[in-house]
């Protein structure tokens, strides 16, 4: 009987007795075709392993077979991307609506959006308590970035934000916002006066705290720009420093109504000369173009058959009726204006883009902005983002790259990366070609919390009013 060679046996003791040694992740997804927004290119055939809520692996598929994961997803003819940011969104409405606004979470979530910039409301506690909430994964729900209380003047618009008529008034308020631990400062400036509001920007500047949000009508960008303010939310307080009279008109102090002679004398090359004076990188603009053409059409459209409509709380819904009565009571005149101010603010946004100004995607949706939908409205916001001449890739790098930028979190989120956080969606169309692909969400993956199609159309029953 012939006998084999010990060395044999040797040989087949040592490797039957090799340990496993592929790395093991908690997440694997494999087959990816990863969207890099940045390039602008898709990027085929690709590995991506995750531990806990971080990007540890990107490889190419050939390297398979030396990883593995309980958790494995193929995402064969899907596209990957990171997550959506809503860099302008609304909790508000007091008390009896926490309930109602906390029920909205999970529409973001169900639209691919897995952070948000709250730009500050009447329900900050419970805000602060759900930011600290999703980020421990204990609820369902984007993360949140959130302003606090707005700050404003003597006489606030909105419910909730800290009146602020004299210089005194300015370091307590931004001691009660830093015990909040809020992530940055909103000034609304309803009745703030210039000094008062150049005064706030700067005293938030010698902090360390970012800043944005209204201009007073009568102040001075420029000058705000140069006290520190880092960005601008909506787009109608720039348009009088396209008109010969802007000075002039702002000096007057007369709110809106300097707005009809600004559109009678705008000028183009005025336009583009003030955007390249406060044109910086570090300056960010937030347009919410989608906002200002749901209110244009409120009085023409019938939103009761909205898909989520039913998503939305009564409670919620109610605050619906005060722009909606604003809209039916509008002149003829006052409809041209709104539309000849929407045309030009459409016209900055490019100009802004390519002289290096950063724009930010956000909705403004939330209470009292009637039928703009958590998630949903940030895919139209987007959309008409490309209609003012954007491409695809840029409009989405207003979202998942210039909103990281503004907190300085760039090395941790805005691509399929070593060391991102995994915040992912996968599509099933390319978002690069169209836009509108951005909708065809298959899967949405937040740290270890995986939201498949049926868990995502789950997150939109849940909201349901009865």
């Amino acid at each position: 009987m012939n006998k084999l060679p010990t060395y044999f046996f040797i040989l087949f003791f040592l490797v039957a007795c090799q340990p496993n040694t592929k790395e093991k992740f908690d997440v694997l997804i494999i087959n990816a075709s990863v969207v890099d927004v940045a390039g602008g290119k898709v990027l085929p055939g690709k590995l991506i392993g995750i531990n806990k809520d971080t990007i540890q692996l990107v490889a190419n598929m050939a390297s398979a077979d030396r990883y593995e994961s309980d958790q494995v997803i193929d995402a064969k003819e899907k596209f990957v991307m990171p997550g959506l940011w809503d860099n302008h969104v609304h909790f508000r409405g007091g008390d009896s609506l926490i309930n109602e606004n906390k029920n909205l979470l999970p529409l973001f979530i169900a639209h691919g959006v897995t952070t948000v910039r709250d730009m500050g409301g009447d329900i900050s506690p419970s805000v602060l308590q759900w930011r600290n909430e999703i980020r421990e994964e204990q609820l369902a729900g984007p993360n949140i970035f959130t302003s606090g209380p707005k700050l404003d003047g003597a006489d606030p618009f909105w419910a909730g934000s800290i009146p602020i008529g004299k210089l005194e008034d300015i370091l307590p308020a931004l001691d009660s916002l830093e015990d909040l631990k809020v992530d940055f400062v909103k000034i609304y400036a309803s009745s703030l006066s210039p000094e008062l509001y150049y005064q706030i920007v700067d005293a938030s500047e010698k902090r360390g705290l970012k800043v944005t949000g209204h201009i007073p009508l009568s102040a001075d960008h420029f000058e705000a720009a140069e006290f520190g303010l880092d960005g601008v939310e909506h787009l109608f307080s720039l348009l009088s420093l396209a008109s010969p009279v802007g000075d002039s008109l702002r000096q007057q102090d007369l709110g809106f109504g300097m707005f009809p002679q600004v559109l009678e004398t705008y000028d183009e090359d005025l336009a583009r000369a003030a955007i390249a004076k406060i044109a910086s990188e570090d300056f960010y603009v937030t347009p919410t173009l989608y906002v200002s053409q749901v209110i244009m059409q409120l009085a023409e459209m019938d939103h009761s058959t909205d898909s989520l409509l039913p998503m939305i709380g009564p409670g919620i819904q109610k605050t619906y009726e005060r722009r909606l009565k604003q809209a039916q009571n509008r002149s003829p005149e006052g409809k041209q204006l709104m539309l000849d101010m929407d045309n030009r603010e459409r016209s900055l946004v490019l100009p802004m883009l390519q002289a290096g100004i950063t724009i930010l995607a956000g909705s403004d949706c939330g209470p009292s902005n009637s039928y703009v939908y958590p998630g949903a409205s940030l895919h139209s916001e987007l959309a008409l983002l490309v209609e003012t001449g954007l491409t695809p890739r840029e409009a989405l790098s207003t979202s998942v790259i210039s909103g990281p930028k503004f907190f300085g979190l760039d090395e941790y989120y805005g691509g399929i990366e070593v060391g991102k956080v995994a915040h992912i969606i996968l599509l099933t169309e390319n978002p690069l070609e169209n836009i509108e692909n951005i909708g065809s969400i298959d899967l949405v993956l937040k740290g270890d919390q995986i939201y498949d199609r049926s868990n995502l159309k789950a997150l939109k029953t849940s909201t349901k009013m009865q």
